[in-house]
């Protein structure tokens, strides 16, 4: 890496929101999100139907894609375990080192601005509470039920919240961020990141008012007659304080604040889209949006995420810009351990010594070949409302699920897209059923990763002083957030 990357290609510019499920976007088929930024986005470039988090909460989710690496390999396998810098390097390490100029505006989820993440010049700035993150999620089957979140659910009303106030500041700034840049010959890297549409459900009215009641639909499996009943997933219901159906009311509103806060999420991107446009550098700068991970919307009676559902999962990613195919899908399987070798394609970097067993591939390099169907890309969850490890791979069409000490699940996603054939007891699936374990150890032993997760865990609440101690601090629905 050298001074001469500084001025040569485009900039990158990565824009990153909180909860958001490609369901809800107009640019993945759906015909009522309201989402004409990233719609329009996605025409100007290419849209990856199948693409996942790597873990479906907000702290091990964006300690993945700053590192390149699962949070089994980092130590980050909770949202109480924040990326710390010195686990692994980050893309943003790759970009300073070469003396690109990085600047991050918004929601990290690390640990502090203190540490030194690759990020020098971090602007409105969220991370965990108290340097600590949230120790609830370490007590797994120790913990009471989090009501905590089925309140968040029900609680959906018009307004302004944090949230909403925070965004609107970091589209602002941002924008007048871009004006800065655009004054300056040398390329950049910038990432911008939103809280939105993670709960709380308090919305804007004009983008509530998108979303009439009685236009929307109800989830899909609503009906507890229906409900995924998987002892994992009933285990995470029950932690949630949804063992108990929403009213129908109750559950059309929360899905109407849903959409709004995703048509609100999309003006902001919209004005930080603008601002590109606008200040002259849209043509030499690439983008990428991604969310960290998605949300359940209500099916089998679930809501947030945590579970290896498509909903909790996958994740929207669009990219575009010079070198990107215009108006293309890829069906190729990608997950957001992908970003740091599209990081360092993009800028032109070359990958350090450390980065030669990086799992990852570059988004730009996927969009421009054939669809791979076999690549296989893999997700774990090991934090709360959750007794055991979860852990997914998508291998092609074929999605297979491993819960730690109960019945593994086996889906062709091509033709049963909302999991409902579980295809893991028909003996004519056992030689794909087979080939997916062995895909899955070859990038983990699943047991062996539960087992070594809950001790750490257990320690961290023994160095804590016990679970009493971690329980005066109960389960925080969502981190807090300042406008300014």
């Amino acid at each position: 890496m050298t001074d001469s990357t500084k001025s040569s290609g485009p900039n990158l510019l990565i824009v990153m929101s909180d909860q958001h499920v490609p369901f809800a976007c107009g640019a993945y088929g759906s015909t009522m999100a309201r989402t004409p930024n990233l719609d329009a986005l996605a025409e100007r470039g290419t849209v990856f139907d199948a693409a996942y988090c790597n873990s479906p909460i907000c702290v091990p989710s964006r300690a993945a894609m700053a590192t390149g690496r699962y949070v089994h390999q980092t130590g980050n396998p909770d949202n109480a375990s924040p990326y710390l810098g010195t686990e692994a390097a980050s893309w943003g390490h790759r970009a300073t080192q070469a003396g690109i100029p990085t600047t991050t505006i918004g929601k990290l989820h690390y640990r502090s601005v203190e540490d030194d993440t690759g990020f020098p010049d971090q602007r409105r700035p969220l991370h965990v509470r108290d340097g600590m993150g949230d120790l609830f999620h370490t007590l797994r089957s120790l913990q009471p039920p989090a009501l905590q979140l089925r309140a968040a659910v029900v609680d959906a009303r018009p307004g302004e919240s944090d949230y909403s106030r925070f965004d609107r500041s970091v589209a602002s700034e941002a924008a007048n961020w871009l004006q800065e840049r655009s004054s300056q010959q040398d390329r950049w890297l910038g990432k911008v990141s939103f809280v939105t549409p993670h709960y709380p459900f308090t919305v804007p009215k004009e983008f509530l008012d998108l979303y009439p009641l009685e236009t929307l639909p109800l989830p899909r499996r609503n009906d507890p007659q229906e409900w995924d009943r998987h002892p994992a997933v009933d285990i995470y219901r029950q932690a949630c304080g949804l063992d108990q159906p929403l009213t129908r009311e109750e559950t059309l509103k929360a899905v109407q604040a849903y959409y709004g806060l995703v048509s609100f999420m999309d003006a902001q991107v919209g004005i930080v889209l603008d601002a590109l446009e606008e200040t002259g550098q849209a043509d030499n700068t690439i983008v990428l949006y991604v969310s960290d991970h998605g949300e359940l919307l209500g099916t089998d009676g679930l809501w947030f995420k945590g579970t290896m559902g498509e909903g909790s999962v996958r994740i929207p990613t669009i990219l575009s810009g010079p070198g990107v195919p215009i108006g293309h899908r890829c069906g190729t399987n990608v997950s957001l351990i992908d970003v740091f070798p599209t990081v360092l394609h993009a800028l032109g970097l070359s990958p350090a010594l450390e980065d030669a067993d990086l799992p990852g591939r570059s988004l730009l390099g996927i969009a421009n070949e054939p669809d791979d169907t076999t690549r296989t890309v893999f997700s774990e969850y090991h934090s709360a409302n959750s007794y055991t490890g979860s852990f997914m791979i998508r291998r092609g069409p074929w999605k297979y699920v491993n819960y730690t000490g109960f019945e593994e699940r086996l889906y062709n996603l091509e033709s049963d897209q909302w999991e409902e054939h579980d295809l893991a007891p028909e003996p004519a699936y056992a030689d794909q059923l087979e080939q997916c374990r062995a895909a899955m150890r070859e990038i983990c032993d699943p047991d062996l990763v539960d087992q070594q997760v809950r001790e750490r865990q257990r320690q961290r609440i023994e160095e804590y002083g016990g679970v009493a101690n971690v329980l005066k601090k109960p389960l925080m629905a969502y981190s807090p957030a300042a406008s300014s």
